[in-house]
This record gives C-alpha cells, sequence and structure tokens, in this order.
C-alpha cells in the first residue's frame, strides 16, 4: 500500500462543492445558517472561556459536518460559536494550534498525508495513530466516524444492470469485464498508483480506454450519467452517485486509503463531556448517511444547519 497522495480529499476540492460551498458560506456569514459569529472567520481571536469554537473548512461537506458536531455539543449545554468556511487545511491547522479553533472536521487519510506525506496508510486505527504522532502537541484526533470521503470507482447505472453489479460488488469483480469499459478521470488517475496504476496491480483490471476528465467534477459526472465512460473516479460522498444511481465499487485492499470523518480538536479547549459528545455522533455517521445530508444540501439547496439538527434527531443526539 502507497501513501496517500495529493489528491485525497481537501487537497482536491470539487468544483461542483466549491460553488455550493462559496453560496453555502455566503448565507452563513450573513446570518442565516448556523454561524452566530458574525467576526472574519479568518481572525485569530482567542475564545471566550467555556466557549468552544466550531470551524469548517472552504467546501460544503466541511461546514454541513462542522454544524453536525457543533450542535451535539450544544445539545450537551456547550456554549458553541462557529467559524465556517476558514479556507484550506493550511490556515485552519494554524487557527487550531494557537486555539482560535477548538474543532474542525477532518479527514484522517488527508490530514495524516498534510502532516507527513511519505506516511504508509494500511488500516483506518494505523492512520489515526501516526497522524496523533505528527500532531501538534496542543492538538488531538477524537474517533473516526466510518463515513468516509474519498476516491472510488463508481459505474453507472446501466453499466450496473448489464453486470449484475451491486453496492456490495468489488473492484475485483471488474476483473473479467474491464476490457469492455472506458475508465474516466483526472489526467493524473491514469499515472497514479491509486488510480489506473494501482487497479491494475492491486486488482488485475485493464481497461478498454481511458478518457481525461476533470477531478471528480461536472464533466466526470456528465460522462458517466451519458454512458461517454463506463466507470469513474468519483468521490464517495458526491450527491451525483445518489441523484444518478451510480454504483460505488467496495475497495477491500484499500487502494484509495482512507478518509473518515475525524474531530481534530485543540485538547484543552474540549471538556471531557464534548469529547464524549464528538464520539458519539462519530460513532453513528456512516457514508450513506453523510451521502444522503450531502444531497440535501448541494443539490436540494437545503440550509446545512437544518439538515444536521434533522439528522442528530434521527439518531437520538438532539
Amino acid at each position: 500500500m502507497t501513501s496517500t497522495t495529493a489528491h485525497s480529499r481537501s487537497f482536491r476540492t470539487r468544483p461542483a462543492a466549491a460553488a455550493v460551498a462559496l453560496a453555502a458560506a455566503t448565507a452563513l456569514l450573513a446570518g442565516c445558517s448556523s454561524s452566530d459569529d458574525a467576526s472574519d472567520p479568518l481572525a485569530g481571536d482567542k475564545a471566550e472561556g467555556g466557549t468552544v469554537v466550531v470551524g469548517s473548512n472552504n467546501f460544503a461537506e466541511s461546514i454541513l459536518l462542522a454544524d453536525i458536531y457543533g450542535e451535539a455539543l450544544k445539545a450537551k449545554g456547550v456554549k458553541v460559536t462557529y467559524k465556517p468556511n476558514i479556507g484550506s487545511r493550511e490556515t485552519t491547522y494554524g487557527l487550531l494550534k494557537n486555539g482560535s479553533v477548538t474543532v474542525l472536521p477532518e479527514y484522517n487519510g488527508s490530514l495524516l498525508a498534510y502532516l507527513d506525506p511519505k506516511a504508509e496508510q494500511k488500516t483506518a486505527q494505523a492512520v489515526n495513530a501516526a497522524a496523533k504522532a505528527k500532531l501538534d502537541s496542543k492538538l488531538t484526533l477524537l474517533d473516526s466516524a466510518p463515513a468516509e470521503d474519498k476516491d472510488s470507482v463508481s459505474i453507472n447505472a446501466e453499466t450496473a444492470k448489464k453486470y449484475n453489479l451491486t453496492a456490495q460488488s468489488t473492484l475485483a469483480d471488474l476483473k473479467d469485464i474491464a476490457p469492455e469499459l472506458v475508465i474516466g478521470g483526472s489526467p493524473e488517475f491514469q499515472t497514479r498508483q491509486q488510480g489506473l496504476l494501482g487497479l491494475k496491480s492491486q486488482y488485475g483490471l485493464e481497461f478498454k480506454s481511458f478518457k481525461a476528465l476533470d477531478a471528480g467534477g461536472p464533466l466526470t459526472q456528465a460522462a458517466l450519467t451519458k454512458n461517454t465512460v463506463q466507470a469513474a473516479d468519483i468521490f464517495t460522498t458526491d450527491p451525483t452517485i445518489t441523484k444518478e444511481k451510480f454504483v460505488v465499487l467496495q475497495d477491500p485492499k484499500n487502494l484509495f486509503g482512507f478518509a473518515n470523518v475525524t474531530p481534530l480538536v485543540y485538547k484543552s479547549g474540549l471538556s471531557q463531556e464534548g469529547v464524549a459528545a464528538l464520539n458519539e455522533v462519530s460513532a453513528k455517521l456512516d457514508t450513506k448517511a453523510l451521502l444522503e445530508m450531502d444531497f440535501q444540501v448541494q443539490l436540494e439547496n437545503k440550509d446545512p444547519l437544518d439538515v444536521a439538527k434533522a439528522w442528530l434527531k434521527t439518531v437520538g443526539l438532539d
């Protein structure tokens, strides 16, 4: 297993999600959603005593996750303020280190790749241990959720029906039919281990041809929908999966690494009760639930705060 490369979550931003995030952030900063902190999200002011500051990176799913974790803390009586849509990991990590942000939803494998680009990623537990060892001493990771937002090989509904493939099917199930399929993705996907090279070495897959598109964005989504390609690199929580009934193939050899949703926290700013509350959320948050919520926020234009509250209620954490 090679280390996760720079195309993992939050190093690479989905074009569609970026546009949605901008719109969502505008609403948030205008006071229309979770943000009850009208200050500059890049400001480095320390949180008031007893207040937990929940931040998010600059894409729609991160804003949603921040609302989920933040509202779960509020349900336990914790005073919470939000710093939404801050920016990339390079910015948010610094704000966590100086205590300006207390909690940030992260992705374990992507965080480790940022902290140590050469680190191997063989299991989720090993990834978390390695990331904790590289973190600033004032920070720690809490429990990871089963939910992952990472690269996948997904096929369209027509192809799934033709070859009797389901959500339980694995990449290995493509071995005999790959020569009949065109696969699409970013140009880099053709030459990366976490791409065609790894699909061949790990699963023995050799496709009919490769079509260069974009990084899981609208070109790739459209090509898969129109059957221009029959398989493509799609993020596992992309709401297009639900809309177009794409089938995400399982990756038992973890070719695409790990991207479990994991709270990154400033240790002295969060009580043990707060830690327990966030761990309860992570225990219940799986990829299916996150995908459904992303669909509501990104395609149905629902307020992420409302979506977060509704999900917390369904799992008994409101």
